[in-house]
């Protein structure tokens, strides 16, 4: 039996078996692709050379055009809320020095190098100085419900459910509750303030939390009943550690965490799947995103400590949907060799894929050292080894 892109990614989250494994490239700027690689993958495969949409400007991923969705039998498409018509703090990158720098709408200053920049860099907080509740409640918040993050919204997710038959990823307006809080205030200041300010801590992630449950609101009732896919993020872990303990976590994060998700279900018109994406050894922590709603977890980094592939369908594949983890990006998609890729597909799918719950992508974004040469062996071997 044969699925549409939209089918295919449903039956997926209901950990059932469909034709094939749903394939994303671009449904969001987790599972995108570096505008150098794309570049040189449209140039390898003799496509029509074209002038790359930035998707995503901190990260300098392409927007996929959809002759590269056609050639690629990509299942997913991006919606993602537009800059709004206020800027607030925002300010157009510059020239400084060897960088380019920017502000973003939070107030987070960010530089990319001008020779070969692949991405821009964090480099400073808006909140650095902050630690009381007045400063927080002074501090000129982005406006959540901004009209121009809506535009054309509705128009792009019903034509991709509906006309295109794809599903699609609605994206959030900015990183998730945890992840702001530190990049605002600097990681070493906001672990500090989460061990003996905890007053503080909870003060910035409940504001947090208030503008995206504001911004939440709107884009559900925006998209109304074709929603299938919404999207958060956190960084949780490094490569070999959890950022925080599992305690200080489920006290201090975890209850952030799950008023949001909760939220966003009640809000939703139909039944939604909650995108969650952390890198790293995340593993300790999947059981407390289980319960906050996480239905999807993005990505499995493959190498990362304690995140063995099989362990993890075993422990928790009928809970949650892996959606990434199909080819290590680390190391084996960029310097390995087509046969290497070839054979770590086929590892990721026998261990992931059985009944259902796993959609293929990469772990995280496809960097712009991936040769186009192993980006093709990873597709061909999904195409090839991928059917159920």
């Amino acid at each position: 039996m044969s699925y549409t892109s939209f089918e295919r990614i449903k039956r997926a989250l209901e950990h059932k078996e469909p034709d094939r494994i749903p394939f994303d490239i671009g449904g969001s700027v987790l599972t995108g692709m570096n505008k150098v690689c794309y570049s040189n993958l449209r140039d390898y495969l003799k496509m029509p050379h074209k002038d790359i949409d930035i998707l995503d400007e901190m990260q300098q991923l392409a927007r996929i055009d959809e002759d590269m969705n056609k050639r690629l039998k990509v299942d997913v498409r991006c919606v993602d809320p537009l800059p709004p018509d206020k800027i607030g703090l925002y300010k157009s990158p510059v020239i400084d020095g060897k960088y380019y720098k920017r502000v973003d709408e939070w107030g987070i200053e960010w530089k990319m190098p001008i020779k070969q920049g692949l991405y821009y860099d964090m480099v400073k907080g808006s909140l650095t100085d902050a630690n009381s509740t007045t400063d927080i409640e002074n501090f000129p918040w982005p406006d959540p419900i901004d009209e121009g993050r809506f535009k054309n919204m509705k128009e792009k997710a019903d034509r991709y459910v509906y006309e295109d038959k794809k599903a699609y990823i609605l994206g959030r307006q900015y990183a998730g509750i945890w992840e702001t809080a530190l990049w605002m205030s600097g990681y070493e200041k906001f672990f500090v303030d989460m061990a003996i300010n905890e007053k503080y801590a909870h003060a910035l992630m409940n504001k947090i939390t208030e503008l995206k449950m504001q911004y939440w609101e709107r884009a559900l009732e925006e998209v109304g009943e074709n929603i299938l896919i919404v999207s958060e993020a956190d960084d949780l872990a490094t490569q070999n550690s959890l950022l925080c303990s599992v305690d200080m976590y489920k006290r201090l994060v975890h209850p952030y965490h799950k008023q949001l998700f909760d939220f966003i279900k009640k809000k939703a018109k139909n039944k939604v799947y909650i995108f969650y994406h952390t890198c790293g050894a995340c593993k300790p922590l999947i059981p407390y995103l289980i319960d906050e709603g996480v239905d999807i977890l993005n990505p499995v980094q493959v190498n990362a400590s304690d995140m063995d592939t099989k362990v993890l369908k075993r422990e928790f594949g009928k809970d949650i949907t892996f959606w990434g983890g199909g080819v290590d990006t680390q190391q084996v998609l960029p310097f390995g060799t087509p046969e290497q890729v070839r054979e770590e597909v086929k590892k990721r799918i026998d261990d992931l894929a059985k009944d259902g719950g796993f959609v293929f992508a990469a772990v995280h974004n496809v960097q712009g050292d991936v040769p186009p040469e192993n980006f093709m062996a990873m597709w061909e071997t999904l195409q090839e080894y991928g059917k159920y």
